[in-house]
């Protein structure tokens, strides 16, 4: 029984929420392909997670035996979202683009599972290979090629610190244009946005399906 931790960025909820809609056709499908398997919720921006202060980090980098009763909460609560991530068989992350760069929610989140010794470090990462799918989403275009193309700071730090940090080489889907529904001056761009949301719920539900039969030995769901 595959385990899946499906974690969300997004101040928007629901379907207001365009990264929130892919993750969500990404977790029905992963249900529907693997009903017996399980999802973990995170919300980040429901429960946000506290910012890295000196506590969290002299706790890291100090013998338990002598942490104060701050010390050790902070790393006690750091240790468990560790332990979350290693528990599930694969990560699901809703990854939206606020003023060109990541939600600070899941930034915080990334800190925090970014551990020397546990998580980080040769020999002791303890997340290398695990699975992960980030839904990118974003109000306009920055793939390669684009005007914006050297603003995109989300996919790349992702794929940047993920590798570099964790072991991990994670699978993207991408939702873009999102604001040009409401923004006047992109209207013309409505049609790309259309085709782009589409092609995002395609890429979530195969993706979904693909990964929940190879972690689980099931066959894939049609």
């Amino acid at each position: 029984m595959a385990s899946l931790l499906h974690i969300d960025a997004s101040l928007f909820p629901g379907e207001a929420s365009a990264s929130r809609t892919v993750t969500a056709a990404f977790a029905d499908a992963w249900r529907d392909a693997h009903p017996d398997g399980t999802i973990v919720r995170r919300d980040l921006a429901a429960e946000p997670l506290p910012h890295m202060n000196v506590t969290t980090v002299s706790a890291a980098f100090s013998d338990p035996a002598t942490h104060n009763e701050a010390q050790a909460a902070a790393h006690a609560a750091r240790l468990a979202l560790i332990e979350e991530a290693e528990n599930a068989d694969a990560i699901l992350i809703g990854a939206p683009m606020y003023n060109f760069g990541l939600a600070s929610s899941l930034k915080a989140w990334i800190d925090h599972v970014i551990l020397a010794g546990r998580t980080l470090g040769e020999g002791t990462q303890s997340l290398a290979g695990k699975p992960v799918v980030i839904v990118a989403s974003r109000g306009g275009s920055y793939e390669p090629g684009t005007p914006r193309e050297g603003m995109e700071f989300v996919k790349n730090y992702l794929a940047g610190a993920l590798s570099a940090h964790l072991g991990i080489t994670p699978e993207f889907i991408t939702i873009e244009l999102t604001l040009a529904p409401t923004v006047p001056a992109m209207a013309d761009l409505i049609p790309l946005a259309e085709a782009s949301r589409a092609a995002a719920l395609a890429d979530a539900d195969a993706k979904a399906r693909e990964l929940a039969a190879k972690l689980s030995g099931e066959p894939v769901a049609v």
